[in-house]
């Protein structure tokens, strides 16, 4: 009838469905920011020392790199936060362990320092991840700050332009989303510099993508960067 509206098409929920983000060695990108933290990960286990800490800002990949070093180690991998001193012995008798997120909150620092000592004396190796040096954490026990200090560490700066690029491909490619390169270069040039907002910006296009049954585009694409990053 003359007047009538079309139907509007059916808005799709978006659900939070988990990613496939593969962990191998073969998907982790290599560029100036972390090519040193992947050598010094790579290099084991001829390091320095039996514990190694691992930084960088969120999203940088340091759970990958350490899923890497896990893998060939036949490490136990566990949140700083899960450590206490009924623990030790039986995290200590494993021979090499991950021990992820040591600045994000509640530490025991005695049972962390007693762990990392017994690994040492087992002839073990420790890897520590974290997003700011040992200095930044808050911790109260001299020896275990003063040991983390002397520890070598593996650093991951921001990425540069073309691990940027590949890095957005990567995360498209791991949500089955294709995406032209010309949208790829819009992106970049357009979005904050970091691991973290790339993640969340794919999130975000993803999302939009499922809620309106709708391939990613470059017009879609641009809308999400705007509303993240363009300043009102």
């Amino acid at each position: 009838m003359p007047g009538t509206e079309p139907p509007r098409r059916p808005r799709q929920l978006a659900f939070d469905l988990p990613v496939d983000s593969r962990h191998g060695v073969e998907d982790f990108l290599v560029g100036p920011s972390n090519e040193q933290a992947y050598g010094l990960v790579e290099s084991w286990p001829a390091w320095p020392d039996a514990w190694l800490r691992l930084v960088g800002p969120e999203g940088s990949g340091k759970t990958h790199l350490a899923a890497i070093w896990a893998a060939r180690a036949h490490a136990w991998t566990l949140q700083a936060g899960e450590i206490d001193e009924a623990k030790v012995p039986h995290l200590a008798s494993g021979g090499a362990l991950v021990i992820e997120d040591c600045d994000a909150g509640r530490l025991d620092e005695r049972a962390l320092f007693h762990l990392l000592n017994a690994i040492k004396a087992r002839g073990g190796f420790a890897l520590l991840t974290a997003r700011t040096s040992p200095d930044q954490w808050g911790l109260s026990v001299p020896d275990l700050l003063s040991r983390l200090r002397l520890a070598p560490a593996a650093e991951i700066a921001p990425p540069d332009d073309a691990l940027l690029r590949a890095l957005l491909v990567k995360l498209f490619v791991d949500r089955q989303l294709i995406v032209d390169t010309s949208t790829i270069e819009a992106l970049a040039l357009r979005m904050e510099r970091s691991f973290a907002a790339a993640r969340d910006l794919v999130d975000a296009i993803d999302r939009l993508s499922l809620e309106r049954g709708r391939r990613v585009t470059r017009a879609m694409a641009n809308e999400v960067a705007a509303s993240l990053f363009d300043a009102d």
